[in-house]
């Protein structure tokens, strides 16, 4: 089941509701919490009726059992009266730099194929050559109005909608993982927002919460996302990479995607079509 997020921003009083309602998404008891967290049953009881405020190292282990996203184990503490733990700074603020240059690494090695770094709700923070490249040859990039939001881009009936293939599959693949990939794997509101946004476009499957996807080829273990350039479909995968270990809210809420080749005629053909735009331009 997928639950909204409240509004983090929340007085202390609300302390209680918020551990009660991170408990709940996770489907656990207040047995279950106390007997992983180290935590009587009792003191959990206490501080979710609002008799007693934890000390901030139990309500940290309290979330980090409950595996709590980094930005809301903020809203937990800030609800208990505590300052927060964990960095809200921008993904390029000078605390980053170190996971930054490493990003610029990886998306600049994976020339000449896209590769894309984005934030929890698939806006493009950083992208290699490769990427405008191989989406100006079928759009023109400089069109579209900034900030890049990767899932408008394919659902856009004016951005790559119209050449992408088996539309209805991808389509419903990609609202699925919308829910799976969110951080947490809990959807908050700008999430939500999002999905209403994609859903606005025009046929797009209502049906996408309950489908599942085909079988793929016995030669094909991942299920490819094709682009249709002159009546041939290049079929590519994707690797998402996130952060290990994130001590900072941006470095935990960072994907960085690269798309692959799915099969040979697509790299070589791949090839061919930015080589063939770059000589147009």
């Amino acid at each position: 089941m997928n639950v909204t997020r409240p509004d983090p921003k929340v007085p202390p009083s609300e302390l209680g509701s918020l551990l009660r309602y991170w408990r709940d998404v996770r489907g656990v008891s207040q047995l279950d919490l106390s007997l992983e967290a180290g935590v009587s049953q009792r003191q959990i009881s206490f501080i979710e009726s609002g008799r007693s405020v934890p000390g901030r190292d139990t309500l940290l282990t309290l979330a980090q059992t409950l595996d709590v996203p980094l930005r809301e184990r903020n809203a937990l503490l800030l609800a208990a009266g505590y300052a927060p733990v964990y960095s809200e700074a921008p993904w390029n603020a000078q605390e980053m730099h170190g996971v930054v240059r490493a990003l610029e690494r990886v998306v600049r090695q994976h020339e000449p194929f896209p590769a894309i770094v984005m934030d929890r709700h698939w806006n493009v923070l950083m992208t290699n050559d490769a990427a405008p490249r191989f989406f100006n040859c079928f759009i023109d990039m400089a069109s579209r109005e900034g900030p890049r939001n990767m899932l408008h881009l394919i659902f856009d009936p004016q951005g790559m909608r119209p050449f992408v293939a088996d539309w209805d599959n991808v389509s419903r693949s990609l609202l699925q993982r919308v829910y799976r990939e969110s951080v947490g794997h809990v959807i908050d509101g700008s999430t939500r927002g999002l999905l209403d946004e994609l859903l606005a476009y025009p046929d797009v499957p209502r049906d996408w919460k309950t489908y599942h996807a085909p079988s793929a080829a016995p030669a094909m273990p991942v299920i490819p996302l094709g682009f249709i350039s002159e009546g041939v479909v290049l079929r590519y995968f994707s690797m998402i990479t996130s952060v290990g270990t994130p001590q900072n809210v941006a470095a935990q809420e960072l994907r960085l995607e690269c798309m692959f080749p799915a099969d040979d005629a697509t790299e070589a053909r791949h090839q061919q079509l930015l080589a063939a735009h770059s000589k147009e331009r």
